[in-house]
């Protein structure tokens, strides 16, 4: 079992920067791949960026790539998801997710284990 607290989350103004974390316990946070999803009312869960649970492979969505920047530090057992240059199209509900699984997972049933997400808004 993983347990996922994620953290960070609130209201910025268009082209503002925000850092969301997400705290790990329960597992060997260096065994699990890491992922960072968002879903907007009345819209399906989105991919946002994923870490892999070795060597740190990583992948973004199209849609963030060149503004959101996700890491991990494997001590503090936490993945962050910083994100610059936010639009209004970036709010969202962020959720970050835990899978046992190697590689660099992109797809929501891929992941075992998912936090209670935390809210992001982005003014025009």
């Amino acid at each position: 079992q993983v347990q996922l607290v994620e953290s960070g989350g609130g209201l910025v103004q268009t082209g503002g920067s925000l850092r969301l974390s997400c705290a790990a316990s329960g597992r060997t946070f260096s065994s699990v791949a890491m992922g960072w999803f968002r879903q907007a009312p009345g819209l399906e869960r989105e991919f946002v960026g994923s870490i892999s649970r070795s060597f740190g492979s990583i992948r973004y969505a199209d849609s963030v790539k060149g503004r959101f920047t996700i890491s991990r530090d494997n001590a503090k057992s936490t993945v962050y998801l910083q994100m610059n240059s936010l639009k209004p199209e970036d709010t969202a509900v962020y959720y970050c997710a835990a899978s046992p699984n190697v590689g660099v997972l992109w797809r929501t049933y891929e992941y075992d284990y998912w936090g209670q997400g935390t809210q992001v808004t982005v003014s025009s």
